[in-house]
């Protein structure tokens, strides 16, 4: 991997995609891969409460949280903020050195990816001292069709790409993939597409690579560059679940079966960390829609507590039904 030369700034790439794409996986693929270079990580996330913190890899000194917003609006000063700290860190000039060669950014799955670009032009302190390298879409080939269609952030996603990732390509027909890769091509034919299973890529294909071309994106949208307001849509919420008592495995799974029944349609996006009783590990459970899966991770780290954490993200949630059902998975 090399940086681009000529350019003495840090290079950022931001990983984006709807949510459930495969970005965290992603985001832990590049932080595990033997590239030598020294990384820092910047995770936003759509709920008030971070869950993705703890489902990063060896990232327990480097992580820094943006929560109860998106990236691309209510806490883009915070964006600002959190790169000028990270500079004056590397620089010695802040309250501890921090020694990094590159930042990625992983944005909530409801951002548009043009506002977070555009804070590497618009702010004169940012645009010195950071280079954007590249916008990495991630798209799950097994929903991308109902989300391309029902969300404008999906499209926003697959529009502004420098790089396509064609993820979970394993859960759908050769024909499938090409009918959705011609799709995407005829959104964005200047896209590099990958097709990956489990986000697994060659880094070299993502990082360092130059990719993000100002002029060509102005020759698309010339008003980039303005600021301007992003809605969402208010029908999407997210709620957060924390429970320090054991839960009961069959209870849990029984919630479960009467969740994905009634609301899997309507649910994006949901993933945490659960604490079951009789298990010494932690269990990391997430999903998409109708799909999840559960797994033991890692045993409590000593200065732990124990305890379940997870956020569901989706629209219309009935957020009493979702408290009643979990709080009946205590175990006894």
């Amino acid at each position: 991997m090399t940086n681009l030369q000529a350019d003495s700034r840090i290079p950022v790439t931001v990983l984006t995609g709807f949510l459930g794409a495969g970005k965290t996986t992603l985001l832990n693929h590049v932080l595990t891969a033997n590239h030598g270079e020294k990384i820092a990580v910047i995770v936003n996330e759509f709920g008030e409460v971070g869950i993705d913190n703890q489902l990063v890899v060896g990232a327990d000194e480097e992580i820094f949280e943006m929560n109860n917003g998106c990236i691309c609006c209510t806490v883009r000063g915070d964006l600002i903020r959190i790169l000028a700290q990270l500079m004056e860190a590397k620089l010695g000039k802040g309250k501890r050195k921090a020694d990094f060669d590159r930042v990625l950014i992983e944005t909530t799955g409801l951002a548009d990816p043009a506002p977070v670009a555009q804070t590497f032009f618009v702010d004169p302190e940012i645009a010195e001292n950071f280079q954007l390298d590249a916008i990495v879409t991630v798209v799950d080939a097994k929903h991308a069709d109902q989300h391309l269609d029902e969300g404008h952030e999906a499209q926003e996603q697959v529009a502004f790409a420098d790089i396509l990732l064609l993820n979970k390509t394993d859960l759908v027909s050769e024909a499938e993939l090409q009918k959705l890769e011609k799709r995407l091509h005829t959104m964005n034919s200047a896209a590099k597409l990958y097709r990956t299973q489990q986000s697994q890529i060659d880094i070299k294909q993502i990082l360092g690579i130059g990719a993000f071309d100002l002029d060509k994106k102005l020759e698309i949208d010339p008003g980039f560059l303005e600021e301007e307001d992003h809605d969402h849509d208010d029908d999407v919420t997210s709620v957060f679940f924390r429970e320090l008592r054991p839960l009961d495995l069959n209870k849990v799974e029984q919630f479960l079966n009467e969740w994905l029944i009634d609301h899997g349609v309507d649910t994006f996006r949901y993933k945490g960390v659960l604490n079951i009783k009789g298990v010494k590990k932690r269990v990391v459970f997430q999903g998409i829609h109708m799909l999840f899966s559960s797994y033991p991770d890692r045993d409590w780290k000593s200065n732990e507590v124990p305890s379940s954490e997870f956020v569901v993200i989706g629209r219309n949630l009935d957020e009493e039904w979702f408290r009643k059902r979990f709080a009946e998975c205590v175990a006894s």
